[in-house]
Order: C-alpha cells, then sequence, then structure tokens
C-alpha cells in the first residue's frame, strides 16, 4: 500500500476536525478511497469521513486493509505537513508509515491499535428535507444562536428555512428565505428538531473544507451535515436531536 497526496490539506484538515468528536478509529483502505466511519462516545454524533483516489497523485492499495489509530496521535503528526509538502502513506512494519516532503524529507511512524470491537455502520436515515446554503451563513447562525442558549432548533418549510435559539432571558432567530439565491431549501412541508449547540460548533469547522453545506433533517429527527469537495473527498455528520425534556 502507497498513497501520495500532493494537497495534504485534505486529509490534514479532515483529521483535525473529526478529532474534535472521537479519538480512536478504524481507517478503511480500498482501491476507490480511504474511508473512516466513528462514533463519538456519548452517541450523539457520528462521522463518514471519504477522501477519494483521485484526490491522489500516487493511489496503490493491493487489498482491502483496516487499521486502527489515535487520532490524536495521527494530528499532531500532520500538524507537521506544510501546504506545499507531498504527503506519502504506507504500511510499514504494523505502523503506519508518514512522509512528509518538500524542502526536506521528515519520516513519522505511527502505532497502530486494536479497535476490531469499534466498527460502526452509517444508518439508513429518511430525511423530510434538506437546505443547501454557504458555509459562511451557516456558520454565522449557528455562532449567533450561541449568544442565547445551548442549543438550537431548526425549522424548514416550502419558504423558508430558520435558526433559532431560546434562552432563559433571551431569544433569537436568523431567517433564510427560499428566493434568495445563496441557498436551495427542499421542504414540502413544515419540519423541525432541535439539536446541541455544542456539537453543531464543532460540526461546522467543515467550513474549513468546503464553501458550501448541505443540511438534511426532518421533526424531532437526526440531522446530517455534508461537506463535499468534488472528486476529492466527503465529509457527513449525522447528530442525534436533543428531546423535549433534555
Amino acid at each position: 500500500m502507497k498513497l501520495t497526496l500532493a494537497e495534504p490539506k485534505y486529509l490534514k484538515n479532515s483529521i483535525s476536525i473529526i478529532s474534535e468528536l472521537v479519538n480512536e478509529v478504524i481507517i478503511k483502505f480500498d482501491k476507490d478511497k480511504i474511508e473512516l466511519i466513528a462514533m463519538d462516545p456519548a452517541n450523539v454524533a457520528l462521522i463518514n469521513f471519504k477522501l477519494l483516489s483521485s484526490a491522489f497523485t500516487e493511489y496503490s492499495v493491493d487489498e482491502e486493509t483496516e487499521i486502527g489509530v489515535s487520532l490524536d496521535n495521527l494530528k499532531q503528526i500532520l500538524r507537521r505537513a506544510k501546504p506545499s509538502d507531498v504527503l506519502t502513506l504506507e504500511l510499514k512494519n504494523n505502523k503506519l508509515k508518514i512522509d512528509l516532503e518538500g524542502e526536506n524529507k521528515r519520516t513519522f511512524h505511527l502505532s497502530l491499535i486494536n479497535l476490531e470491537n469499534q466498527k460502526q455502520r452509517i444508518p439508513d436515515l429518511k430525511f423530510s428535507g434538506s437546505v443547501e446554503m454557504s458555509t459562511s451563513l451557516f456558520d454565522e447562525a449557528v455562532e449567533d444562536m450561541g449568544v442565547v442558549a445551548d442549543s438550537v432548533t431548526f425549522t424548514a418549510d416550502p419558504e423558508n428555512f430558520s435558526v433559532q435559539a431560546n434562552g432563559n432571558l433571551s431569544n433569537a432567530v436568523v431567517q433564510f428565505s427560499n428566493d434568495k439565491s445563496d441557498i436551495k431549501l427542499d421542504s414540502n412541508n413544515i419540519i423541525k428538531s432541535k439539536y446541541s449547540l455544542e456539537y453543531l460548533r464543532k460540526i461546522i469547522k467543515g467550513s474549513s473544507l468546503s464553501d458550501n453545506v448541505v443540511i438534511s433533517f426532518g421533526n424531532d429527527y437526526p440531522l446530517r451535515a455534508d461537506y463535499k469537495v468534488i472528486d476529492k473527498l466527503s465529509l457527513s455528520f449525522i447528530l442525534a436531536p436533543r428531546v423535549a425534556n433534555d
């Protein structure tokens, strides 16, 4: 197995974001992609990350391989990658060998860990509606709500999408109209659900990867946030709703 990435930011930034929610993960390598599926320790958020073979300048995987790694340790190594570096991944002696080559060549060997019992599956969810918008608009709306409360309510109908928070002394709302060119709203009925602001603040860091985000949800239903770079990667989060007595 040998993978060469000329733009290390795609792996570096993704691992940094994912490590906000999980630490120990299984990474799968197959002929088409690198994939990571993991659940946070509180079972509130699930992450699905795919880095496609087309993002690499060299992608050689002879057989499907799975490895367990500590994201904290992997993140520390990837932080040393400069934007101009070429990053190479290989499996050597039961360790992940990471080369960073630019003005000089630096080599790191990351020890693997046994995580056989931590494999996750993506749930089959049927969402009632979705909204596609710029990550900057979505990030600002989420951060605006942080001034007021620790949870955020999303509401969508055929005409509008709103982000709202209600605190003990204050409330706030940001509303987006479907007739604006900067959002695409798909909802036939009124849908409404509440989510943790703490988790949303970690999820919106996906904006460092993509200019747009697709938010899918339903009535008191999990939310999915999708960040994509065409022919490069996808990073999706599934977030459980906050229940009424939360």
